[in-house]
């Protein structure tokens, strides 16, 4: 999705760069085991490691503003997120916060991995907060709503999704969004929606290959060999397909189809694009999908 993390890991390592200055002194199964075979699991760049190997550095022996050190925890636990290392980035998260209280962006954060974990109202607290403080913090709207969704506050989640794509009708994962909450209310009010929201599409952009694979245009062949075409960077097929698998768990859950979700889940995660939000709540997916399961097998 272009709620791309790794946009705060760029903003993270330029801000270490400019602080460095002052301081001195981040289906089918058939189809599914073509994935597994075509995309390999993204590894680390090591630029970020070396940029975090700087700031453990820093942050042990520089003398730093408070509002410095604030930075520079909150732009290691951006890093961390980014290669999966949660916890890590929590504590960093959490540090920032302590040194200043007013930091929205360490929020966002942790009202994510509230989300994740399950833990609701701690979540919409923290976006809450986010939106206090900023309150055109755009994707603060995007992950309140995905905590409303899977909270299953299902009115309030389609309002931060209607927000939240108002803020740019251009951008196509905003339309998924603010349809796979709409569903969950009436599905047919979602499709008219999804069908009105199209025509603002770009017809070559990626996002809308997907939007056109919900709306029944295209078929997952399709959206497989559209992922191949017009890549720009290294990462980007493992990113896309990151989102493809995504979506597509969601069409095949939604369908009953739940063998097909949850490899497609499973391959969402193998991606290795920690900082995506389809990778997020792939894992959120997963674990959802196992505790229904239980849940059958108790009540038979």
């Amino acid at each position: 999705m272009t709620y791309k993390l790794r946009s705060a890991t760029i903003a993270a390592i330029a801000s270490l760069s400019m602080l460095l200055t002052g301081c001195v002194s981040t289906s089918s199964s058939n189809d599914a085991e073509q994935g597994r075979l075509v995309v390999a699991p993204v590894m680390p760049d090591y630029k970020l490691e070396i940029t975090l190997a700087r700031l453990n550095d820093i942050l042990a022996s520089a003398e730093l503003s408070p509002e410095q050190r604030a930075r520079f925890h909150y732009d290691r636990g951006v890093i961390y997120d980014s290669v999966g290392l949660r916890i890590l980035s929590r504590i960093d998260f959490h540090q920032a916060l302590k040194i200043q209280p007013n930091l929205a962006d360490a929020y966002n954060f942790i009202g994510i991995y509230y989300t994740q974990e399950g833990e609701f109202e701690s979540a919409y607290e923290a976006f809450d907060a986010v939106l206090e403080l900023s309150p055109d913090y755009d994707y603060a709207y995007l992950n309140r709503g995905i905590a409303l969704y899977y909270g299953e506050r299902n009115e309030l989640a389609v309002t931060d999704m209607e927000r939240f794509y108002q803020g740019d009708d251009t951008d196509g994962y905003r339309a998924l969004w603010l349809y796979i909450t709409e569903a969950k209310v009436d599905i047919e009010s979602a499709k008219q929606h999804l069908t009105e929201h199209r025509s603002l599409l770009a017809d070559d952009n990626w996002a809308t290959v997907i939007v056109d694979f919900y709306l029944g245009k295209i078929n997952k062949d399709d959206v497989f060999n559209a992922a191949k075409e017009g890549l720009q960077h290294q990462n980007e097929y493992a990113e896309r397909l990151c989102e493809a698998y995504f979506y597509l768990a969601k069409v095949a859950q939604r369908n009953g189809q739940l063998n097909d979700a949850a490899n497609y889940f499973k391959l969402a995660l193998a991606t290795n694009i920690y900082d995506f939000v389809e990778h997020r709540y792939a894992r959120v997916e997963l674990a959802r999908m196992a505790t229904h399961e239980e849940q059958e097998s108790e009540q038979n």
